[in-house]
């Protein structure tokens, strides 16, 4: 088993001090064993191993609406296909709007037909017959006229007598020109601006209906990625508010190896370079590339720059792993990486 350099150091006071030594013997002795392990860190990072850890993102499902869960479809440690069902929120009210919205499309609908189509056909034919009425009259207005037009000519009849036969023709005439317009009025249905509104008015109702839709089936959630289940944060019965994580899922893709390299390395280190990444069990090397390289140095000793001490100043890369074989990591598993040079390196020695 390999010890640390602490457990080193302390082995070798023990030793020193079985032996007989003193105690500046037994000082020098822990130097010596904390600088040969220093050492040996360095030569291991010199070789183009590295050590880092495992890292996900997850993926957090949550409904837009609050509501009492009623139906959770998956279990922690369940793995997961895209747009499989994961939880179900209480929709009762939901569906009464939606239903509402339905009906009052139905009722916009009924309107705008009812100004588009006009009068009903009995009041069209009720039109009709008045303006027949009218006519007759007007008829029988023009024979009076030309009658006593001729009785006025031949002196049987006064002159005012033909004016009040004239003034009864006009108004005849008019009265038929009045009910013309009625009846196309009423064949005609509405006024233009007002079957514009009725439209409108189907189109908000349409409109009401989608958004009422859609609050229904917000509250039915699938998982929007394949993935494993890390974790179900509430129980059916539960009320869960607006926007608050229900399922934890990590899919494949999401996993990534971070690892830190020195201020000397950093030059030689490119966005999509290869990698190889080991783990104790995880069995044959991981290939992946260079994902991230962070802008700006972390564990910087609190000294003015130097050349001394650049090498202390360490970088943050991540790697995301081959998606096939992203399944072997788990968050928060240490990890070694190699650069791809670095390993058929290493091989052809």
């Amino acid at each position: 088993m390999r010890r640390g350099p602490g457990v080193a150091a302390v082995a070798t006071v023990a030793a020193v001090a079985a032996s007989g030594g003193t105690a500046a013997a037994a000082f020098a002795a822990i130097a010596a064993s904390l600088l040969a392990a220093t050492l040996s860190g360095c030569a291991k990072e010199e070789t183009g191993v590295f050590p880092g850890y495992a890292e996900g993102e997850y993926v957090r499902l949550t409904a837009p609406i609050a509501g009492t869960l009623t139906k959770v479809n998956v279990r922690r440690g369940d793995t997961v296909a895209a747009n499989a069902p994961a939880f179900v929120l209480e929709q009762a009210s939901e569906i009464a709007a939606r239903q509402e919205a339905e009906f009052r499309i139905e009722r916009a609908k009924a309107q705008l037909a009812d100004l588009q189509k006009g009068k009903r056909p009995d009041e069209l034919a009720a039109a009709r017959a008045q303006l027949a009425q009218a006519n007759a009259a007007l008829t029988q207005a023009n024979a009076d006229f030309a009658r006593d037009q001729k009785l006025v000519a031949d002196k049987f009849i006064s002159p005012q007598r033909l004016d009040a036969t004239r003034s009864a023709m006009q108004q005849a005439r008019a009265r038929v020109e009045e009910l013309q317009a009625q009846l196309r009025v009423a064949q005609t249905g509405a006024r233009a601006d007002e079957i514009v509104a009725a439209q409108k008015e189907v189109s908000a109702a349409q409109a009401a209906f989608a958004q009422a839709g859609w609050k229904v089936d917000q509250k039915t959630q699938s998982t929007p990625v394949a993935g494993d289940v890390t974790d179900v944060l509430y129980r059916e019965g539960e009320f869960v508010p607006a926007g608050s994580p229900v399922v934890t899922l990590l899919p494949p893709g999401n996993i990534k190896a971070r690892f830190f390299v020195p201020e000397t390395r950093l030059g030689t280190i490119k966005l999509g370079q290869p990698v190889t990444i080991q783990c104790d069990g995880c069995g044959a090397p991981i290939n992946g590339t260079i994902s991230f390289i962070a802008r700006e140095a972390e564990y910087t000793a609190p000294i003015i720059y130097s050349k001394e001490n650049r090498a202390t100043l360490v970088f943050m890369i991540e790697a995301k792993p081959d998606p096939a074989a992203a399944t072997r990591l788990h968050p928060g598993q240490p990890l070694e990486l190699r650069f791809a040079d670095s390993a058929a390196g290493g091989a052809k020695k």
